[in-house]
């Protein structure tokens, strides 16, 4: 029996191991990939913390961690058409039913009956991963791995930012976690007249300028009232009276102070994108002033469109028009996970995204 490396979690509790497991035998409608690059995600943080979240959601240990990758196909199951041995793919992380209401109104994206890639079952923090055809996405060969794989976080951005168009528009990002670096890189490729990042590491937001933000704002030095004023002065400066707001704020981080200044600085008719998963159940907020009197549209972003989605993203990357390198800060062997993980949950923030390479 074949055997690889994979990083998995063992036991219910804090940290992960490397071991050796057998290579996956495909189903019928899967393909196994030899992946070349592999990404941490937040999720995959949670995981490997054990925080509460983790607790109540992964069901299955020992199980491989690990959802964004880009590697090269080696086999094919015998029910596979449309994926071939030797294609270069990444994949859509959120594996859906195909029947319920969701996905018959082609929104599959928000499946009720959603299987996650590494959260409901084995993932691709390893040598070889199986993945469903139907998730899988070719990718544009001149796209490095390190940045192939990192498809699935640029997408929530690219979703986040694009669910409506922002040429000639005020953008404000709540949030330096690389998919906040992913927004402001595209909110600027896709046009918007101002881009303004909100954070609380000033090597993330030295990160978000080069991505393009006109404004990379430090709420832990500036407070909620210096953010609200840079962001005021900067709109009346160039675009019209900042007392309106901006056109569109995109909630990255899910903050309970960023979500209420927010929806502060939001002009009437403008848009809110909520994309940062709230640590607090119940937010307090002005409902009244923040949402009902300004007309406010409010646009819950969860995963990526399938297929639009990828496709805009491949046709960014490809092109080169946009520039992801600043936020991919640290590339690692797999055997060096420990350390992968180190940098991610390390305060103050010194990374950006962290990926293996395999």
């Amino acid at each position: 029996m074949a055997m690889m490396k994979a990083v998995r979690k063992m036991k219910r509790e804090r940290g992960a191991e490397l071991v050796q497991v057998p290579v996956p035998t495909i189903k019928p409608h899967e393909v196994l990939v030899k992946v070349r690059a592999t990404s941490i995600c937040g999720t995959d943080v949670s995981i490997y913390d054990w925080n509460a979240w983790a607790e109540n959601r992964i069901r299955n240990v020992p199980q491989t961690m690990g959802h964004e990758f880009a590697g090269d196909v080696v086999e094919t199951g015998s029910a596979v058409r449309r994926i071939k041995v030797g294609d270069y793919i990444s994949a859509e992380t959120h594996i859906p039913c195909f029947n319920c209401p969701p996905c018959l109104n082609r929104q599959f994206h928000i499946c009720s009956n959603l299987v996650i890639l590494g959260v409901d079952g084995d993932g691709c923090f390893a040598e070889y991963a199986a993945i469903p055809e139907d998730v899988c996405w070719v990718n544009e060969k001149s796209i490095p791995p390190e940045f192939a794989c990192v498809q699935e976080p640029l997408g929530n951005a690219t979703y986040t930012v694009c669910v409506e168009p922002v040429v000639g528009k005020s953008v404000i990002i709540f949030g330096d976690g690389p998919t906040g670096l992913f927004a402001t890189g595209v909110a600027r490729v896709a046009g918007a007249s101002l881009v303004a990042t909100i954070g609380r590491h000033n090597f993330r937001l030295d990160i978000a300028k080069k991505m393009g933000a006109d404004l990379a704002l430090n709420e832990k030095e500036l407070g909620l009232d210096g953010v609200e004023k840079a962001i005021r002065d900067a709109l009346s400066a160039k675009f019209y009276d900042g007392k309106y707001g901006a056109d569109v704020v995109l909630d990255m981080v899910g903050t309970e102070e960023g979500i209420a200044l927010g929806l502060k600085l939001v002009r009437k008719g403008g848009r809110f994108s909520a994309f940062g998963v709230a640590k607090k159940l119940q937010i307090p907020f002005d409902y009244n002033n923040g949402i009902v009197f300004k007309g406010v549209d409010i646009r819950g972003i969860n995963g990526r469109i399938m297929y639009d989605t990828w496709y805009t993203v491949k046709n960014l990357l490809a092109s080169g028009r946009l520039n992801i390198e600043p936020v991919v800060t640290h590339k690692l062997p797999l055997d060096e996970f420990e350390k992968g993980f180190a940098l991610m949950m390390d305060r103050p923030k010194v990374s950006g995204k962290v990926v293996f390479m395999l």
